[in-house]
């Protein structure tokens, strides 16, 4: 079978108690860091079983060997450095992630910042996950493993113009987003001789990205269209800047095999807390999104009235896919499941007019899952084991019972 599926969760699952004790204990100087594998493997190993008894095929090691969801990309690459307890005044402080820390009387506790030319090392710091997992499962389902990477725009989007790299390194944005996405292709390459085809990209930022320039004021656009305004260093328009990061997306897969799936998940963020960052529909950036945006499949968030209405899954191509993120990752209370089943359909009706099919056509373009992980940050949301499980088996049922015996 190839990804995407009916029954989708977005990669991150809570850790285990013994999991965080560890590292924590690690952290203080109150184990030694060799302690830390064998805890963690036993963790990945239950969590790989546990997907797998409740019916999921696009399997993850649920993040379990990091401490936030964008992972160890950046950091080793050459040219780029991970800086501890960053001056704040390098950060836009109404981009969302960033505003999100300020908010909650933080500052981010590391960040990754351009030094040099940028360029990959030739070593891949998620080729060991992948392996592992490829060791837990069946060598027929290695193509269904699904390996969450940070979206390529990351370290650009939170930084203050003149911040993300030295003009003395690169002249302007486009030199740097050049090298960024020849990063990604050399990454991308390593990975696919590894024995992966399941990529996806987890991009808070980018509605956000697109809604502050284009929405009426609501919390994410009205903070960030006044913030980029009254920042004169900015040089760029926001829908410029969102031009360039669907082509610096495209750019980083360019050369990838026709037969690697790439989906990207956009949601409004998920902090400690089961705090979001931001709010605003896809409307206005629909077409762009779906039809300029080179990926397979789009896990969008729809579990609340931020998101806003179905209406621009209109203009989702027929070659693309969409997995619906209708059950809410952040807190423990059950959805109906016959309410969310009916918004299922009521999305299929609005593709299936959209591009003037059937809606039994644009169902089977369709999957389901939650809205975002259950653990962005290792601290994890506002939801037990057990709460996440029951959440878990309910997108599965809700799976079953719309395609019926469909993976």
């Amino acid at each position: 079978m190839s990804p995407p599926f009916r029954a989708e969760h977005l990669g991150s699952l809570l850790r285990p108690a013994d999991l965080l004790a560890k590292r924590t204990a690690i952290t203080e100087h109150k184990a030694n860091p060799e302690e830390l594998p064998p805890v963690e493997n036993a963790a990945i190993e239950f969590i790989v079983k546990k997907q797998t008894e409740l019916g999921f095929r696009s399997i993850t090691d649920g993040e379990y060997g990091r401490h936030m969801f964008w992972g160890t990309f950046f950091p080793n690459l050459n040219g780029m450095t991970e800086i501890y307890h960053p001056p704040i005044g390098i950060f836009r402080a109404y981009a969302p992630d960033v505003a999100a820390f300020i908010e909650s009387v933080q500052i981010p506790g590391e960040s990754v910042v351009c030094t040099g030319k940028i360029s990959h090392t030739g070593e891949s710091t998620y080729v060991g996950q992948v392996k592992h997992l490829q060791s837990l499962v069946p060598e027929d389902r290695w193509g269904e493993i699904k390996l969450t990477v940070a979206a390529p725009s990351w370290y650009h989007l939170r930084y203050m113009e003149g911040q993300a790299y030295p003009k003395d390194v690169y002249v302007n944005d486009k030199e740097y987003f050049a090298d960024i996405a020849k990063a990604y292709q050399v990454e991308l390459d390593i990975l696919y001789k590894a024995g992966l085809r399941n990529v996806q990209f987890d991009d808070p930022n980018l509605v956000c990205e697109s809604i502050m320039h284009f929405l009426p004021p609501d919390f994410c656009s009205e903070k960030m269209l006044k913030g980029w305004e009254e920042d004169k260093t900015n040089i760029t328009s926001a829908d410029d800047m969102f031009d360039a990061y669907i082509q610096l997306y495209n750019d980083c897969l360019s050369k990838a095999p026709a037969d690697m799936h790439f989906g990207v998940h956009l949601c409004r963020g998920n902090f400690v807390g089961s705090r979001h960052f931001s709010e605003g529909s896809y409307d206005r950036i629909a077409t762009k999104l779906f039809q300029s945006l080179n990926v397979h499949t789009y896990y969008l968030e729809y579990d609340t009235p931020r998101a806003g209405g179905f209406e621009p899954l209109a203009y989702l191509p027929k070659n693309k896919y969409v997995i619906l993120g209708v059950v809410t990752s952040k807190f423990p209370k059950l959805e109906d499941k016959e309410e969310m089943k009916h918004r299922v359909y009521e999305a299929a009706e609005i593709i299936a007019k959209g591009n003037g099919e059937t809606k039994e056509d644009a169902l089977g373009r369709m999957g389901v899952s939650p809205q975002c992980g259950f653990a962005s940050h290792e601290a994890g949301n506002s939801i037990d084991m057990q709460g996440m499980e029951d959440k878990l088996r309910l997108i599965r049922e809700i799976a079953d019972e719309i395609w019926s015996g469909e993976a």
